[in-house]
């Protein structure tokens, strides 16, 4: 039986004032994007507040043959806030890591760039547009509004910034999943509906694949989430992983 979501939702406004406080969370600090892939030649990935490593192909991970990575590869960003860094869990057990595998396994010949920071808000994610784009994506997983839902900030202004992210990059040719996101009951039946509803919203106008719920099944539950009741378990990532493969599926190709 799941958990209200009232506790989870307190444990993450505790820590969400601890990360603020600290000046880990990139958006609301005066920082630059990641840097293009034109200058990355020389020096290693980018890592946020927490060392969660960004821009990562999670095909290369320690212990996986280098053969196995084809530069011909088309590639997926995972495009996000922390549940798409994979916070408080070992590389290998994010989400993107987890898609490569199940991709791998099902012989679809795809590179999973995982492009998650921590604390990042639809604001932020529009500064890191351009970034992503250099990435050369076929597909862009767009996890990201749930910081800003847990804020409280403005819908019309969520929905923009989301607007703005899938525009351009809709008009690089890359194909856009959007993955929806709901709040706890407590911030009020106009706001959570509201919020909810802006998802549905865009992937009508734009024509996108919706993921209507980035954490279902998983979210309200102690066994599937860390000690903090929001960012899931390597098995919570697992069963997130279950759900995004169909909705992702339909947009691939085999054997490439």
């Amino acid at each position: 039986m799941r958990r209200s979501w009232i506790l989870p939702q307190l444990l993450y406004s505790l820590c969400l004032s601890l990360i603020v406080l600290s000046g880990c969370d990139r958006s609301s600090a005066p920082s630059s994007p990641p840097p293009s892939s034109s200058s990355s030649s020389s020096s290693s990935p980018p890592q946020d507040g927490f060392g969660q490593r960004l821009g990562i192909d999670v095909t290369s991970q320690p212990g996986r043959p280098k053969t196995q990575v084809s530069a011909e590869r088309p590639r997926i960003v995972a495009f996000g806030n922390s549940l798409t860094a994979g916070l408080g869990v070992a590389l290998d057990e994010s989400y993107p890591a987890q898609l490569q595998r199940k991709l791998d396994a099902a012989d679809y010949h795809y590179r999973v760039v995982n492009a998650g920071v921590s604390g990042d808000t639809t604001a932020g994610g529009i500064r890191r547009v351009s970034w992503v784009l250099n990435s050369k994506p076929s597909i862009v997983i767009l996890e990201l509004g749930g910081n800003d839902g847990l804020r409280g900030l403005s819908l019309r202004e969520t929905e923009a910034n989301l607007e703005r992210i899938i525009q351009q990059l809709q008009n690089a040719s890359v194909t856009v999943v959007l993955a929806g996101m709901k709040l706890p009951p407590n911030y009020g039946k106009e706001y959570t509906a509201g919020f909810e509803a802006l998802y549905h919203a865009l992937a009508k106008q734009y024509h996108l694949t919706l993921i209507p719920f980035f954490l279902d099944g998983v979210a309200g539950s102690s066994s599937l989430n860390q000690a903090d009741g929001i960012h899931p378990t390597g098995e919570g990532y697992r069963l997130i992983v279950d759900k995004v493969f169909p909705a992702l599926e339909p947009l691939l190709e085999r054997n490439r």
